[in-house]
């Protein structure tokens, strides 16, 4: 996801399609199986405005994450339908949340319990050294997350979702820039961009070797503790970090790994794929925004095409 802390606009792709979220609404567009891009939006304020936990240092980071992954899921299912891979049906809450549940504990088995294991079977070549514990817990960690990208990359699907990906950050720089939505104005950007959820992703990784390191090597039971009930606290702090980031220029080099990792997750997308991230763009911008749009000049014809539910 693309959205950080003052962004205006993020993103995410799905499947063979973008959602959008601007301020007050989030969208989602796909190109169906008979080539008719149709997109969807909901009303949706800033978190902000609607809860007074999301204006908390370290409790907004864990709330927005929660949220993005909520959104993430609803865009998912519903791409997944309209593409023709999955039976049409409306999303239910408790489906969410299973598939939420689903997707931490795998997250915990693979990326916290798994480096954890490796490293104590690992314990006899260096001895008890709580600092070479954690080390090698940490670099397993980051060699699991980013060896992941590369395996999922390796599929015909999953390259079509990292060309919107694609897509989905070049309409973003465009429109952030000012310029017109057109297609030679938005393919001249770089399909990577240091706002997104990827740079997230790899600073809760680092700010986890970090953190875990500082606590030492405590006995097994609390080793694993320590990693299920640290993960909110580090996602907090890295949203902070995340936001830190963003609003100063000299901090700006914490986005560096993130943006290594893209040439992983991003492809250059084709222009029936733009057209679909500037459909779902148009599908979230309230009337003034759409309208200041259209006044920079034209807009890929095929976005202006689409069939909006």
């Amino acid at each position: 996801m693309s959205r950080a802390p003052g962004a205006s606009v993020g993103g995410q792709a799905v499947i063979e399609g973008v959602m959008m979220r601007a301020p007050n609404k989030w969208a989602v567009a796909v190109r169906r199986p008979d080539g008719v891009i149709e997109a969807i939006s909901h009303d949706l304020p800033r978190l902000s405005s609607r809860s007074r936990w999301a204006r908390v240092p370290f409790v907004r980071g864990v709330l927005v994450l929660g949220e993005s992954l909520s959104l993430g899921f609803r865009a998912l299912t519903w791409s997944a339908a309209k593409a023709g891979t999955e039976e049409e049906g409306e999303v239910k809450r408790y489906q969410v949340v299973l598939s939420m549940v689903f997707a931490l504990a795998f997250f915990i088995a693979v990326f916290m319990l798994v480096p954890l294991a490796a490293a104590r079977g690992m314990e006899h070549v260096w001895g008890e050294s709580a600092i070479l514990f954690n080390v090698v817990d940490g670099v397993i960690r980051v060699a699991l997350f980013v060896g992941y990208i590369w395996l999922i990359g390796l599929s015909k699907e999953i390259r079509r979702v990292f060309a919107f990906h694609g897509a989905e950050h070049k309409t973003i720089w465009a429109y952030e820039s000012g310029d017109p939505l057109t297609l030679e104005a938005i393919q001249r950007y770089s399909p990577r961009h240091p706002r997104c959820g990827t740079n997230f992703l790899m600073i809760v990784v680092l700010i986890a070797l970090i953190a875990f390191t500082m606590l030492g090597r405590p006995a097994w039971p609390w080793l694993i503790t320590s990693r299920v009930l640290g993960i909110p606290v580090i996602a907090g702090l890295s949203y902070e970090v995340l936001k830190l980031g963003a609003d100063r220029r000299w901090l700006h080099f914490l986005a560096v790994p993130g943006m290594w990792l893209q040439a992983l997750t991003t492809r250059q997308p084709e222009g029936d794929q733009v057209e679909v991230a500037v459909a779902s763009l148009l599908a979230a911008l309230d009337p003034v925004e759409r309208e200041n749009l259209e006044a920079r000049g034209p807009i890929v014809a095929g976005a202006l095409g689409a069939e909006y539910t």
